[in-house]
C-alpha cells in the first residue's frame, strides 16, 4: 500500500448524496474537506452497502441530517490528520464504522456503553459517509485493519461483522444457534460461530433456495425457511431480518432458558404473542450499534481467522442500483462500492 502525502490530495471529491425520502441518490462534486482537530481525512478505497442504508433512504430512521452521504462500512487510506491525532499516519489503511462520534462524558460513555450515548452521531446518517471518494472521520472511531483482507473483503467487517460479533456475544454460549435472515452479517458471523464449535441453523426468507444453499456451503448444519421450524430445538437465536413476525417465531424455536437477539436497527412491528412462548426464562433482547471494544475484539478475531466475505463489487456511480439489488435480495453476502470506475 503506497503512502499518500498531504500535498498529493486532490482538491475535489465526488459523492452520492441522499436528499430526502423518495429521491434517488445524486452524484455531486465538492471540495475535499480539511480535517479538524481529532479528525482524519481518508481516501475511500471501498464501502460496503448495508441494510441500514436502505432504512435511511426509506425514511425508517428518525432525524437524519439531510443532505448526507450514506455509507458506514468504509475502508480508507489516511491522507491527512487534524491536530491531536495520534496513532494514524498518511498512507495507513483504516476502517470507519457506523458509530462515528460520542460525547465521552455521559453515564453511558463513562461505563463502556458508548453505543447508547444519547448524543451519538453515526457515519452516513448524521456524518457524511463512504459513498464517496473521500470522507472525514473522528480518529477515536477509526481502526487499523488486518492485513489478510483486500479492501473490498475488509469493508463488510466494519458493520456486518461488528454487529454480528456483538449479537453473538449477546446470544451467549449456546451450542445450537439459529440465524434468521442470511445476508451480510449472517454469513460472516456464521463462520465465527462454527469456528467456536457451534452448530448453526440458517432460517431464510421462505423459498429462498439460493440463500439456503449459500448457508450450507458455509457450513450450516441445516437451512430452511423462516416460516417453519428447525429440526432441533435451538439454544439461542439471532434475528438479522427486519421482520417483527420473526420474534414470536424464533421464541417458539428456542429452548427454555434460551435467548433471542434482535440485531437490526429497525424492525417492523412485533405482533401480539402468547406469554407461554416467552415463559420458561427465555430472554428477548436488542442490540444497539457497537462500541470501540467490539471493534477491537472482532478485528482481532478477523486477523486470526480468515473469514470469507462474499462480496459483489460495483462502481460508486451505481449506488442506486446496488441499493435496489439489496432491497430485492439479489445478492449473496455483501455489495461493496468502489470509487474507481
Amino acid at each position: 500500500m503506497s503512502s499518500v502525502l498531504s500535498s498529493q490530495a486532490p482538491s475535489l471529491m465526488h459523492g452520492m448524496v441522499f436528499e430526502g425520502v423518495g429521491k434517488p441518490l445524486r452524484l455531486i462534486e465538492r471540495s475535499v474537506p480539511e480535517p479538524s482537530r481529532g479528525q482524519v481525512l481518508v481516501r475511500v478505497l471501498a464501502c460496503a452497502v448495508c441494510r441500514t442504508d436502505l432504512h435511511l433512504i426509506d425514511g425508517e430512521l428518525p432525524n437524519p441530517v439531510v443532505p448526507v452521504i450514506p455509507g458506514h462500512e468504509i475502508v480508507g487510506e489516511v491522507l491527512r490528520t487534524g491536530g491531536d491525532v495520534d496513532g494514524f499516519f498518511p498512507g495507513q489503511r483504516v476502517g470507519v464504522p457506523w458509530l462515528g462520534w460520542t460525547c465521552g462524558h455521559c453515564r453511558f460513555c463513562k461505563s463502556g456503553r458508548e453505543n447508547l450515548c444519547d448524543e451519538a452521531k453515526f457515519t452516513g446518517y448524521q456524518i457524511d459517509g463512504g459513498y464517496a471518494t473521500h470522507a472525514l472521520a473522528d480518529a477515536r472511531y477509526c481502526f487499523a485493519l488486518p492485513d489478510n483482507y483486500n479492501d473490498a473483503e475488509a469493508a463488510p467487517l466494519l458493520c456486518a461483522g461488528l454487529i454480528g460479533h456483538r449479537c453473538l456475544k449477546a446470544a451467549g454460549a449456546g451450542h445450537r444457534l439459529g440465524i434468521y435472515g442470511f445476508g451480510a452479517a449472517a454469513h460472516i458471523i456464521t463462520q465465527v460461530a462454527i469456528e467456536e464449535g457451534r452448530q448453526v441453523f440458517a432460517l431464510t426468507s421462505p423459498g429462498d433456495a439460493a440463500a439456503q444453499e449459500f448457508a450450507l456451503r458455509l457450513g450450516c448444519v441445516w437451512a430452511g425457511g423462516s416460516d417453519g421450524m428447525p429440526p432441533d430445538e435451538l439454544d439461542t437465536a439471532i434475528i438479522f431480518a427486519p421482520v417483527g413476525a420473526l420474534v414470536p417465531q424464533s421464541l417458539k424455536a428456542v429452548t427454555k432458558g434460551g435467548t433471542v437477539v434482535m440485531g437490526g436497527i429497525h424492525m417492523s412491528d412485533i405482533p401480539a404473542m402468547p406469554y407461554r412462548i416467552l415463559w420458561g426464562e427465555r430472554t428477548l433482547r436488542s442490540v444497539a450499534n457497537l462500541t470501540r471494544q467490539d471493534a477491537r475484539e472482532f478485528l482481532a478475531t478477523a486477523g486470526r481467522q480468515q473469514i470469507h466475505t462474499a462480496v459483489t463489487l460495483m462502481p460508486l456511480a451505481e449506488a442506486n442500483q446496488a441499493l435496489q439489488r439489496l432491497r430485492s435480495g439479489d445478492v449473496s453476502g455483501a455489495i461493496v462500492l468502489s470509487p474507481e470506475p
